[in-house]
């Protein structure tokens, strides 16, 4: 029988406790589980200390999810400890992505029964890590609107942020490199760059429809669609993953991707951070293990 610990954000909110008494006995009823709570993410480092053995099961979304890697990978732990994902966020970007059930209780049984799966990641040059995506320009605009819309809208909040930002956005001058390939000079405007482990970002939008986790490789999309008719038709095909196929967008897939440029923000598994002057992330290929359904 597997050993897991359960991680709970009790500061996270957002979550009944008739869901979370239903996931915990789930996961109790398939693997010897103990459950764990915290009230801020800096607490995880010394909690996977005091369950040497267990394997983490995050109770939460893509944030969440960021910051259990984050701290095993502080530990040296990635490659000893296999990660369980039961998706109680907003968005659940990578548990759309990999296949997870998005019902609760279902992903439980997953989390105790699954099979470990080899993942990538991306790491920056300042070592910080990334989990599903990480873009910049209209779409870091969308998620900064979105922030004081999401106790209201949910995971429709960066779906109205994204129309919000894109009326007021321009674009920036940036220049994108991809394995020493200059894809963006940086003297044309770019309306938006993502940079795809996962496939979609802000509870599904798909900037990386043909992206896989596990592929060893990043898919990089940038965007020059910067006019105001361009902007609105780029919007349109964006929510429906066919904003690939526009003239003004260009896809490429590396190993290493290069972001610079004037006071650049970015939005990394949803965390905004910046600005940068300059920015580059380098994948990881099979850094972590993510516990899925058998036979995927």
């Amino acid at each position: 029988m597997r050993r897991l610990v359960a991680i709970v954000n009790s500061s996270a909110g957002g979550t009944d406790d008739d869901v979370l008494s239903r996931v915990l006995s789930e996961l109790a009823g398939h693997a010897d589980t103990v459950e764990a709570r915290i009230k801020d993410p800096s607490e995880l480092a010394a909690l996977l200390g005091e369950h040497p053995g267990r394997d983490p099961v995050v109770l939460g979304g893509d944030g969440s999810l960021h910051c259990l890697v984050t701290a095993l990978a502080e530990r040296g732990e990635l490659g000893s400890r296999t990660v369980g994902l039961v998706p109680l966020g907003t968005g659940n970007d990578l548990a759309r992505g990999v296949g997870l059930p998005l019902d609760p209780v279902e992903a439980a049984r997953v989390a105790a029964t699954g099979e470990p799966h080899p993942l990538d990641l991306l790491r920056d040059d300042d070592g910080g890590i990334v989990v599903n995506a990480v873009h910049a320009g209209v779409g870091v605009e969308a998620a900064r609107t979105a922030r004081p819309l999401k106790p209201f809208l949910r995971r429709f909040a960066y779906a109205a942020g994204s129309v919000i930002a894109g009326v007021r956005t321009r674009g920036t001058p940036l220049r994108v490199e991809v394995d020493g390939r200059v894809v963006a000079d940086g003297r044309r405007r770019v309306l938006m760059v993502g940079i795809g482990n996962g496939r979609t970002i802000g509870g599904g939008t798909p900037i990386a429809p043909g992206a896989s986790p596990d592929d060893r490789l990043a898919d990089v999309m940038v965007s020059f669609a910067t006019g105001p008719l361009r902007r609105l038709g780029y919007g349109l095909l964006l929510k429906l993953g066919r904003h690939t196929r526009r003239t003004d967008v260009v896809t490429v897939r590396g190993r290493r991707v290069r972001l610079s440029g004037p006071g650049v923000h970015v939005n990394a598994d949803g965390e905004l951070t910046g600005p940068y002057t300059a920015r580059t992330w380098t994948v990881l290929p099979h850094a972590w293990r993510l516990t899925l359904p058998r036979g995927r």
